[in-house]
């Protein structure tokens, strides 16, 4: 299945002193969702947002898609929390040790969608097992933990190899990639198959971010 291109501007790239501000700046545009990553100092070598976050947002009336991405050793101890706090889809990365299946279902017994995560050394055959239970499969073009990093071309093929699965098994997940992401390497992974695009940098530093978000509804 073909998803529709979507963009999820992401919170970490907006100001920090001002996240509800950088929040409604993507509501302003029309766009639908958000990228907020959850980062523990612990499995990514970085400290970012926690639920309270998510909660704030919503009590500031933003109804935007919040598209939660836990960075965290344990994200099984704390789905519950961010789907209370507002999160409206959690993704989980593989690569800890967790049962990665019953956190997929505990997720979407809270109400969430619910999206599994590769880092860029991990293969795609690390997942394809639990493809048939998720929304989302994000695959990471960069070192998750900080933005800025510049797009890494070697995931294309893991992105086709995603792609293929999902068109054989006649699946709708939507697959989604995030890291040094802007129109050149946006486009680069809609050919190989990705429909969802995570734009921190590109998107608050672009000088009509309006333009840039029109550019990517076309991809």
């Amino acid at each position: 299945m073909i998803n529709a291109p979507l963009l999820a501007p992401s919170l970490l790239a907006g100001d920090h002193a001002h996240l509800a501000a950088s929040a409604a700046t993507v509501s302003v545009l029309g766009l639908k969702w958000l990228h907020i990553d959850i980062m523990d100092g612990n499995f990514v070598p970085n400290l970012t947002f926690g639920p309270e976050t998510i909660s704030a947002l919503r009590r500031h009336g933003n109804k935007l898609f919040f598209d939660t991405h836990l960075m965290l050793a344990r994200p099984d101890r704390y789905v519950e929390a961010f789907a209370h706090a507002g999160a409206n889809l959690i993704s989980i990365h593989i690569e800890p040790d967790y049962d990665h299946a019953a956190t997929l279902a505990r997720i979407r017994a809270l109400g969430c969608q619910a999206g599994i995560v590769l880092n860029p050394d991990t293969p795609a055959s690390a997942v394809k097992h639990l493809i048939t239970s998720v929304d989302l499969v994000l695959v990471m073009t960069v070192q998750p933990g900080f933005g800025g990093q510049a797009f890494r071309t070697d995931m294309l093929p893991k992105l086709t190899q995603l792609a293929t699965w999902r068109t054989e098994q006649n699946l709708s997940f939507r697959l989604e990639v995030d890291g040094g992401i802007d129109l050149q390497t946006g486009s680069n992974c809609r050919s190989a198959g990705a429909d969802t695009f995570v734009a921190g940098t590109s998107f608050f530093k672009a000088a009509d971010k309006l333009a840039f978000a029109a550019c990517f509804a076309r991809l």
